[in-house]
């Protein structure tokens, strides 16, 4: 029996009762912020319309090389939503080459649900002008094919030196489709603008011709040295086996989690390639929701959405 006052043990009690009140809120905030059941965010998609008319195709491209014919937002909403996918980057077409009007009237039929990736002309002479331009219209990066080959000619590249320059002034991100023979080149521009934001797509296409080559995962690790770098995990149909539950690629995604860690890591579907025949969207997502055991919460959490939505939305 207690030998305190009625009237102190009541006071005490209130006041437990008061904070208790208080904290509850932020603890199922913080629990809330990990849950990666919805509100995912895929970093890498492309959509298109068979409307060649009103959005023209680029030289060389053909209706014939547009497979699937069609993969426009509503399309791709039929595979995120059900997915809890509620955020999707848009990554420029190739067949569209430097014309993102497509993209762009696709972000603005969908505020707030879409960001984007442009592909601009690294030789205009205004290409910084013109990255500054798409910006305002809620671009936050621009694509780069490269190889070995062309990545070392950046450095004697007035365009590529200045579309550089531009990102890092202006935030936005420099996104390369390397292979990864290229890296080395990569690195040395990344040391050369150090407050550039790179984002390397699908684990730079190690593992494409199959087993993931180890020298090539070690200069992918190398780039963690530069600390605006980024590595989409991404592309599951294309890299290793090529087969869901695509677990043969833990491995590589646990060494990039221990050298970049997870705040450096984002998920990514490379949709409407990832919803070919013989592959879907949940096993992409699944990969790192529910298959990889050695990945926190919090991992969880920045590589399915904290990530994309520090480099992409804001």
């Amino acid at each position: 029996m207690s030998t305190k006052p009625a009237s102190t043990s009541r006071r005490t009690f209130l006041r437990s009762a008061a904070l208790a009140a208080l904290s509850a809120p932020a603890f199922a905030q913080a629990a809330d912020d990990n849950d990666v059941s919805k509100d995912c965010i895929d970093a890498h998609v492309h959509v298109w319309t068979p409307d060649t008319d009103r959005y023209p195709l680029g030289e060389g491209a053909t209706k014939k090389g547009m497979d699937p014919a069609s993969f426009t937002p509503e399309e791709l909403f039929a595979h995120t939503k059900p997915n809890g996918v509620s955020r999707i980057v848009l990554i420029q077409m190739s067949f569209y080459q430097f014309d993102n009007q497509y993209m762009l009237d696709a972000m603005k039929a969908h505020p707030g649900v879409f960001g984007g990736v442009a592909i601009v002309d690294e030789s205009e002479p205004d290409v910084a002008d013109t990255m500054k331009q798409l910006a305002k219209q809620g671009v936050r990066g621009f694509r780069i094919y490269t190889d070995k080959e062309k990545a070392e000619a950046w450095q004697s590249s007035p365009g590529m030196k200045a579309m550089w320059s531009c990102a890092a002034d202006a935030g936005l991100s420099m996104c390369l489709l390397a292979n990864p023979d290229a890296l080395p080149a990569v690195q040395k521009m990344c040391a050369q603008y150090p407050k550039t934001r790179v984002v390397i797509d699908h684990f730079a296409r190690i593992g494409m011709k199959g087993a993931v080559d180890q020298k090539d995962l070690d200069n992918l690790c190398r780039l963690a040295d530069a600390e605006h770098t980024f590595v989409k995990t991404s592309a599951f149909y294309a890299l290793g086996a090529k087969k869901a539950p695509y677990t043969d690629l833990g491995p590589m995604i646990q060494r990039l989690r221990d050298t970049y860690g997870a705040k450096r890591l984002m998920w990514a579907s490379d949709c409407p390639f990832q919803v070919g025949e013989g592959h879907n969207y949940k096993d992409s997502i699944a990969l790192i929701r529910e298959r990889l055991d050695f990945l926190s919460p919090e991992d969880k959490a920045w590589m399915l959405r904290k990530t994309a939505e520090k480099v992409f939305f804001s």
